[in-house]
């Protein structure tokens, strides 16, 4: 018996539950992230958030570590903070997050997401991809991983204050509401 595709899911492309991505607004050359059906909003593991005012706008500087290994590459990052949610956690308690827009290129498709930064310390993936960023994008295939090719964090992948050009977005790849400032000023 041929199994039907799900009712509007046109030509979606599948991913596994696990894939490689890539963050290039804030130079994030290869990140591994769980996709979360079960969770609304993404999420990406960030250590020593500083916030700063400039122009009337907030930022936050923080640092993502590729990995829980010892020698992951760490990437220090800037973005505007959008607001703070209050976001509930798979355990029930309930955490006060900035959110900040960015891209995200999976499978080498482009395009913006909302996110918020917390600690995901404890958990085996450095970010989470809820589905609200893959919505009318994508089908999860549960029983797969990695149907993206290994990405590996290299020179120029290691983020804005590395050696080699910061990765930018492209003019008009956002909507107004979301457009991120990614200043390279400090």
């Amino acid at each position: 018996m041929k199994s039907k595709r799900p009712s509007g899911s046109r030509n979606l492309i599948t991913i596994g539950w696990r894939e490689w991505i890539q963050l290039p607004d804030l130079g994030i050359g290869a990140l591994q992230a769980k996709i979360d059906s079960g969770a609304r909003t993404s999420a990406l593991h960030a250590s020593g958030l500083h916030y700063a005012e400039s122009e009337g706008r907030s930022f936050v500087h923080f640092c993502v570590h590729s990995s829980r290994k010892p020698d992951s590459v760490d990437y220090h990052c800037r973005a505007e903070v959008l607001e703070f949610r209050r976001i509930r956690s798979s355990n029930g308690s309930v955490e006060e997050r900035p959110v900040i827009a960015t891209s995200l290129i999976l499978l080498g498709h482009q395009w913006p997401i909302e996110l918020t930064l917390t600690n995901r310390e404890l958990m085996g993936f450095r970010m989470l991809l809820g589905r609200q960023a893959i919505r009318n994008r994508f089908l999860i295939d549960s029983g797969r991983s990695f149907y993206s090719p290994r990405l590996t964090s290299g020179p120029g992948n290691r983020g804005r204050d590395a050696a080699g050009p910061s990765l930018t977005p492209a003019e008009g790849a956002f909507p107004p509401a979301i457009q991120p400032r990614l200043d390279t000023e400090l």
